[in-house]
């Protein structure tokens, strides 16, 4: 059990200690070899030069920018780079684009629902239309929020959303269309002109939910790669936004959410003087935060360069052609959609080879990859998010996902009992409470793993998948809250 509030202080170097032990049951954040939650550019020096930033602002307070003129400068800057970065600034087709500074693509993104249903206060419910393959933040920012959720249907072999299936979605009372570039699961970008178009005809407005890559696009456009027409170039557009914490390298915590002009972001401001208090206006979901993420992300964007980020796209874009071509040649697998950015996901169209068994085999040869659930005739898939840090790795990557292949078929897929399965299709999410929860958790075998082991996973998911999407978000809240009580 771990104090936090010991009777006596703890010397600084022994809490530290402690730290790097805890550290050491963590997924590796470096490396290349872990496919999700990290971005690596495998640059020397880097880390220590943002942890440095991040030390000289960590006390600054966002609360007040006329307070802290540095913050202010630093986090303007990070806009602008942005906004150039997406096709905005001085000579361009949106010369007047502003911006803010959140903590990650999730704040981004409820602000940006919440910017556009602010705008429209004469509309009683307001809707929100997006595909099925759009972030999951968009529902978090829709359930927030109180804006109903139109989800569209996208091809289930192409991943990508049809235009006029949207078009047919927005209603008098939509506020906002959004689309994905690229989208999170798959590495799809959707065909926003069209989108953004169709939005523009109606007189709604459109966002492009571009956290996930969008920084890594206009690189890969540049040295070659076929990237459509996505940013503020495009009519129609009104808002995107792009973390910085992703493929700019930044440390966690910064994420850039932009507006076509300063009439279009001003519903995105909080501010309320009636109270005793100083009048707060907030420009983000937080009033006070720190000024460490926002300085060492300007330290990250003015150490790497501009082309700094064209060679980190080169890496990645190597990288990925790498390990697609690893997926290719195993037996059995294929690439679910091409893999033309920063995303490799793959499938299995041999029955004997369970994608769940073979995400477990790569882990326990050091190969952390993220699983995803079948969705709507979409296939179960397997997930890898490519950074530079991963160029390396490649030629090891190859004959490892072989013999984790071969590995996975020799055990086969997994068969769930038949009391489980008919549970997981009939059980009402109501009907679960945190011992039946905790029952199953230990019956599946969770937490049983040895120190500093990978977790074998493929029953939890393959039960997972088994379960309607109501059921195994319940299943999941139960059992994240069951992991989250305090050690008395």
């Amino acid at each position: 059990m771990i104090d936090a509030l010991p009777t006596q202080g703890v010397p600084a170097e022994q809490v530290l200690a402690e730290l790097r032990g805890l550290r050491s049951a963590d997924l590796p954040t470096h490396g290349g070899r872990l496919f999700a939650y990290v971005y690596d550019p495998a640059r020397a020096g880097l880390d220590e030069l943002a942890m440095s930033a991040y030390a000289l602002s960590a006390h600054v307070n966002g609360l007040d920018p006329t307070a802290f003129p540095s913050l202010l400068a630093t986090e303007n800057a990070l806009v602008a780079a942005a906004a150039r970065v997406l096709g905005a600034g001085p000579g361009t087709a949106a010369p007047d684009v502003v911006g803010s500074v959140t903590s990650g693509g999730t704040e981004s993104l409820i602000l940006a629902v919440k910017t556009a249903r602010d705008a429209h206060p004469e509309i009683e419910h307001p809707r929100l239309v997006i595909p099925s393959t759009a972030h999951a933040a968009f529902a978090k920012a829709a359930h927030y929020l109180g804006v109903a959720l139109d989800l569209v249907p996208v091809d289930p072999v192409t991943c990508v959303p049809d235009p006029a299936a949207i078009a047919a979605a927005i209603t008098a009372e939509t506020v906002l269309v959004a689309c994905s570039a690229p989208s999170y699961a798959h590495g799809v970008v959707d065909p926003v002109e069209q989108i953004a178009a169709l939005a523009a005809e109606r007189g709604v407005r459109c966002h492009v939910d571009a956290c996930f890559g969008g920084w890594a696009l206009p690189f890969l456009r540049r040295i070659g790669a076929p990237v459509p027409a996505f940013d503020f170039g495009v009519p129609g557009v009104t808002s995107m936004s792009v973390d910085l914490h992703k493929y700019a390298y930044t440390p966690k915590g910064v994420s850039v959410l932009l507006h076509r002009d300063a009439s279009l972001r001003r519903p995105q401001y909080f501010a309320f003087a009636d109270w005793p208090g100083y009048t707060m206006i907030n420009p983000v979901i937080s009033s006070t935060r720190s000024g460490g993420p926002i300085a060492a992300a300007f330290a990250t964007l003015r150490h790497l360069g501009d082309e700094g980020y064209l060679e980190l796209a080169r890496q990645t874009r190597d990288a990925v052609a790498g390990l697609a071509a690893a997926v290719t040649a195993t037996e059995g697998l294929r690439l679910l959609t091409p893999a033309d950015y920063t995303v490799v996901c793959l499938t299995s169209d041999d029955a004997e080879l369970d994608l769940f068994v073979l995400a477990d085999e790569l882990a326990a040869r050091g190969w952390h990859t993220q699983p995803q659930l079948p969705f709507e005739g979409i296939p179960a898939s397997i997930h890898l998010t490519v950074t530079a840090s991963v160029a390396p790795q490649v030629a090891q990557f190859g004959p490892a996902l072989a013999e984790a292949a071969a590995a996975a078929r020799a055990q086969g897929p997994v068969r769930l009992p038949a009391e489980l399965l008919a549970m997981a299709a009939h059980l009402q999410p109501d009907q679960l409470t945190p011992e039946l929860v905790g029952g199953l958790a230990e019956s599946l075998g969770l937490g049983g793993s040895e120190p500093g082991a990978a977790p074998r996973l493929a029953v939890v998911n393959t039960v997972l998948a088994a379960a309607p999407p109501r059921l195994r978000e319940r299943l999941l809240v139960e059992f994240v809250g069951l992991l989250q009580r305090p050690s008395w």
